[in-house]
């Protein structure tokens, strides 16, 4: 299974400075695949440029490796894709147009060179027929394992981002259940399974954690406000923006982690073959005119999609299928007696009698709706687990 370790590295000043001017080198190929592709569709009839195309444009004009210069082309291209995917599906996603000042630089295949002490030569290609001396850095603790890429990032300073293969497979999954998560911005995930087992994991810490950023950050934003622009204090005020953006980047994505984690580990003790999410896309879009400011606000900081990509891999890890469904009234829909109510407590209540945790109620649904492709009552919950993350 490919595996990422982001981590810091130890370099000369010298290949500190040619590390961020590689960066800036990658930012002008991918300036120039903007051109290259507009000036090929203006002249084409509105055909998009092709793969092989592109990189022939750009072939041996710049002083890095070949496979950095062709990795960038091709990040532009799935760039382009996915916002013709995204559009395709009724999105509104505008296609790659900005330019960069700076871009990651990656290394792939021969590009790079590992040595067993932790050294990593990093090829810069060849100039005037002569190659060019790499840059060398030096990783404590590299992976031991086939390491596939090497990608330069910048996360307050800069970092290299190892792709490696750790050589496990996935183990046969033997179990028969099935699960149904119901994504939510109080309870970050919500699930139930079709033995009639109930997982609540609360997301009040990502809730704390981007309160206190955007409280920070509409501070800082009013004191830079009355700075001039490029100034000392300025860029003192413009420092701490970063750091404070990059500290909550980062807490996010750990608790992400953690919750991803848990709810993978109940799946697996459960027994689940399957696993069947709500689509969530599209909560936000066209009401902000119905919603308040606040409202809009928690629901900007719902972090839905990246939740649902470490939900992807990690059950791929543990071969458990993940598909999701239209969650449309699964929330409103009474299971009992079909009634519709919108309700704005935890939980739900029908005057047929039939009452369950809000959330739950709403997983329940998705389930029914998955098997049997309509709300119906399919059991009661006899086991709920509420898990709170530190």
């Amino acid at each position: 299974m490919i595996k990422c370790l982001k981590t810091d590295f130890v370099t000369t000043k010298s290949n500190l400075d040619r590390l961020f001017e590689c960066n800036r080198i990658s930012a002008e190929i991918y300036n120039s695949c903007l051109k290259i592709a507009k000036d090929y569709s203006l002249n084409n009839n509105g055909k998009w440029i092709g793969k092989t195309q592109l990189q022939k444009e750009v072939k041996n004009k710049y002083p890095i490796h070949s496979q950095s210069v062709q990795a960038v082309c091709h990040k532009y291209l799935f760039s382009r894709d996915a916002a013709f995917k995204a559009r395709k599906a009724g999105l509104k996603n505008k296609y790659p147009y900005k330019k960069k000042k700076n871009f990651n630089t990656k290394w792939v295949d021969k590009a790079f060179k590992i040595h067993p002490n932790g050294k990593i030569e990093l090829s810069t290609g060849i100039s005037s027929g002569k190659k060019n001396t790499p840059i060398t850095i030096w990783v404590k603790n590299l992976p031991a394992h086939d390491i596939k890429e090497i990608e330069l990032i910048y996360d307050r300073k800069l970092m290299v981002s190892i792709s490696y293969d750790d050589g496990v497979t996935t183990s046969p999954n033997k179990g028969t259940n099935v699960c149904s998560i119901d994504l939510g911005e109080i309870h970050t995930i919500v699930a139930y399974t079709k033995n009639e087992n109930a997982l609540i994991i609360t997301g009040r810490k990502m809730r704390s954690v981007n309160r206190l950023r955007n409280k920070k950050l509409a501070e800082l934003q009013r004191l830079m406000s009355k700075c001039k622009k490029g100034s000392k204090q300025y860029k003192k005020y413009n420092k701490a923006k970063r750091y404070i953006l990059s500290k909550s980047e980062a807490q996010i994505k750990d608790i992400l982690h953690k919750t991803t984690k848990n709810f993978v580990d109940f799946a697996v003790s459960e027994g689940v073959k399957e696993v069947v999410v709500g689509k969530v896309e599209g909560v936000q879009r066209n009401t902000k005119r119905k919603k308040s400011k606040k409202v809009n606000q928690k629901l900007s900081n719902w972090n839905f999609g990246k939740l649902k990509d470490y939900l992807k891999y990690k059950l791929a890890s543990k071969n458990v299928a993940l598909s999701e469904i239209d969650e449309s009234y699964t929330s409103q829909t009474c299971p009992v007696c079909s009634r519709r109510k919108k309700v704005s407590t935890r939980n739900y209540k029908c005057s047929c009698g039939y009452m369950a945790h809000r959330d739950i109620h709403g997983a329940i649904n998705i389930l029914s709706k998955h098997l049997y492709k309509d709300i119906r009552y399919i059991g009661d919950i006899k086991n709920t687990k509420y898990l709170r993350i530190a």
